[in-house]
């Protein structure tokens, strides 16, 4: 494939959101999935909230150690080669957290299934970049981060019903991830074309990865995207891991109400990244971009005000909603305005872009277990991490007038 988006006709396309949305939604079902299971897996494993909350840590280590290995690896690589390895990989770590005897196996396996699961997230975007460009990459990205907003809605829903089922466990979501895995696999076995041509890659050596990254993390534009939405998303998973014993613990729902209320923010997600996808230009992708950063700060302090408050769980779960609107209109325009000239090396750059904002919530989670009596210091978190986000959009993320007209 070429990198004229032009010249793909419409099944290739189809074939792509197919595979490349089954691809993103790894990252989802891998963190979100299981969320209904948390006291559960506390109680089989005799371990805390804490010690649970950090198996959620641990994927997302992996998530990011993981994509700062493959996508450098896919620049010299190809993107088809890569991705096959990962998904038989990810099934077999799946299958490794299902039979888990003991909460630190289950933490190490969980890291392994991150590792493995990265694959799709960041050679999804690569494969985006390497068919698209201009405002034809951000139409069609939008239309993958929509798929990627429908998967954390259902995922704890699907793990809400598969726990409801006779006889099922929260091992059972692994068996289901298990199977998930070896679908991947072969779909992109068999449909997925390789999309990064020879003369398009990068050499294959620990030097030129390390100039690729070096040259990337001195790009004042780029780093400034990626140090927002890094900022901004990872603080998000202090709201992932916060809710469960928020809702449940604090506000009293039930395992299916909690799938329900975590569930309809993915429609704020799919909202979030629709209208990116209609900006139209890179200049308003840009303005998008600013609006939702103010916004999602507003929102945020909304969320630590009412916790503060010990507030009514309705304007807990609309602050949240307007939040995480926001993160679906930051996620996609951060992309495709710090990846559209990225060209050959797109996968290293979709690496960083993937990886900060999981390495930030690999911190953010655990801060949520600071107390089992009130939802402050999930409030704080996502404040905190929206005000430096903030910060590093209109302060680093500038563009000047030239380059947001094309």
């Amino acid at each position: 494939m070429t990198d004229t988006s032009a010249e793909i006709t419409r099944p290739v396309q189809r074939d792509l959101i197919i595979i490349l949305g089954l691809l993103t939604c790894l990252g989802p079902l891998n963190i979100d999935m299981y969320l209904p299971g948390f006291p559960n897996i506390g109680h089989d494993f005799q371990a805390s909230e804490t010690a649970v909350q950090f198996s959620l840590t641990s994927t997302l280590i992996g998530l990011a150690v993981g994509q700062l290995l493959v996508g450098p690896f896919s620049d010299a690589r190809g993107r088809k080669i890569p991705l096959l390895g990962a998904m038989a990989l990810f099934a077999l770590s799946s299958l490794f957290c299902a039979v888990a005897s003991s909460i630190t196996t289950f933490i190490v396996a969980r890291f392994l299934q991150g590792l493995t699961a990265s694959a799709g997230l960041v050679l999804s975007r690569a494969v985006v970049r390497d068919v698209f460009n201009g405002p034809d990459l951000a139409r069609f990205f939008s239309r993958l981060m929509i798929i990627n907003a429908v998967a954390p809605m259902v995922a704890p829903m699907l793990g809400g019903a598969i726990l409801a089922l006779p006889s099922a466990t929260w091992r059972t979501m692994f068996w289901f991830l298990t199977g998930f895995g070896v679908l991947a696999l072969g779909l992109v076995a068999a449909r997925l074309t390789e999309t990064l041509e020879l003369h398009r890659r990068l050499p294959n050596s620990p030097r030129a990865t390390l100039e690729t990254f070096h040259s990337l993390l001195t790009d004042r534009e780029f780093i400034g995207h990626a140090l927002t939405v890094g900022l901004i998303h990872g603080g998000s998973f202090a709201y992932v891991a916060g809710t469960p014993f928020v809702y449940q613990d604090i506000y009293g729902v039930t395992p299916q109400t909690f799938s329900i209320l975590f569930g309809i923010n993915g429609l704020a997600l799919v909202g979030g990244s629709w209208l990116i996808g209609r900006a139209g230009s890179m200049a308003r992708t840009d303005t998008f971009l600013r609006a939702s950063v103010i916004c999602i700060t507003v929102a945020a302090a909304l969320i630590t005000l009412i916790a503060t408050l010990k507030g009514p769980l309705f304007l807990l779960v609309a602050a949240i909603f307007l939040y995480m609107t926001c993160i679906g209109m930051i996620l996609t325009a951060t992309f495709v305005l710090a990846i559209a000239k990225q060209g050959h090396r797109a996968g290293s750059a979709s690496a960083i872009l993937g990886s900060l904002n999981l390495l930030i919530g690999g911190v953010a989670a655990p801060l949520v277990g600071l107390s089992k009596t009130s939802a402050l210091p999930m409030g704080l978190v996502l404040l905190l991490t929206s005000l430096a986000g903030l910060f590093t959009c209109f302060r680093l993320a500038s563009r000047h007038q030239d380059d947001v007209t094309s």
